[in-house]
């Protein structure tokens, strides 16, 4: 009885010192696991986005369903809206097809198709085409509405701002955006221009997305090398120039 009292005991011990030794494995493993979390978490919080980005380029851009079409998540959807894009833009640019004149010719195709389908089938015993009733729901028109009257305020009243002379800044971004327009605009057309703009949000993001890293360091160094000659060029010149009355002062 002795003896397998002394077993017995000795037993314990033994398993009181492997589960000693595991609850310190796993909690070494626990603190590790932090550590590295943390560690990942401060290097990622110490990497340069282009343009200050917090969130991932999908939520950059909306998400939803217009996300998914810029980033080729589709790439049968994204490709057929690449493919109509074109076609409408060969249409009216390079055959110098008319706006109107397509959906007069559209029209009248798909009309005459129509009704000669709904009256042939009295003749052949069949049942006439179902024609679907479409309408714009009140809600969507609203709030597309309330979507453009917001913006085209907030337009106005950064024009404004920028017209009493608060930002010089902004002030030089637009004019320098505003004058980048004017030269667009006098070497293509509005549809050219509009098929460019489109062209570059169909493969900038996706390419962006891809080498993201890559791009985020060029554009670090390049940010830094502007915020230079900024500073170079405002001590220069910025600075001398008088400023308009700030708002603080117009309260008073």
């Amino acid at each position: 009885m002795a003896e397998q009292h002394k077993e017995d005991s000795l037993l314990e011990k033994i398993s009181d010192k492997l589960h000693g030794r595991g609850g310190g494995s796993s909690s070494s493993s626990s603190d590790s696991d932090d550590e590295r979390s943390s560690a990942t978490a401060a290097v990622k919080a110490k990497i340069y986005r282009l343009f200050g980005r917090e969130k991932p380029v999908h939520s950059v851009l909306g998400g939803g369903k217009p996300a998914d079409l810029f980033l080729w998540r589709n790439k049968r959807i994204s490709g057929g809206v690449l493919i109509g894009a074109t076609a409408i833009w060969l249409l009216f640019e390079v055959m110098d097809y008319h706006l109107l004149t397509l959906l007069c010719h559209c029209l009248i195709v798909t009309l005459g198709i129509l009704f000669l389908w709904s009256n042939a089938t009295t003749f052949i015993n069949k049942s006439p085409p179902n024609i679907p009733e479409v309408k714009i729901p009140e809600d969507l028109a609203v709030n597309v509405a309330r979507s453009l009257r917001y913006e085209i305020n907030k337009g106005f009243a950064t024009l404004r701002e920028i017209g009493q002379g608060h930002d010089l800044k902004k002030f030089l971004i637009v004019i320098a955006g505003l004058w980048l327009l004017s030269v667009l605009g006098s070497c293509c057309n509005f549809l050219t221009l509009f098929y460019i703009v489109f062209m570059v949000l169909y493969t900038v993001p996706v390419l962006y997305e891809k080498h993201e890293d890559k791009v985020d360091a060029f554009g670090e160094k390049a940010m830094a090398e502007l915020k230079k000659y900024y500073a170079i060029f405002d001590e220069k010149c910025l600075s001398k120039i008088p400023k308009g009355p700030s708002k603080d002062k117009k309260l008073h």
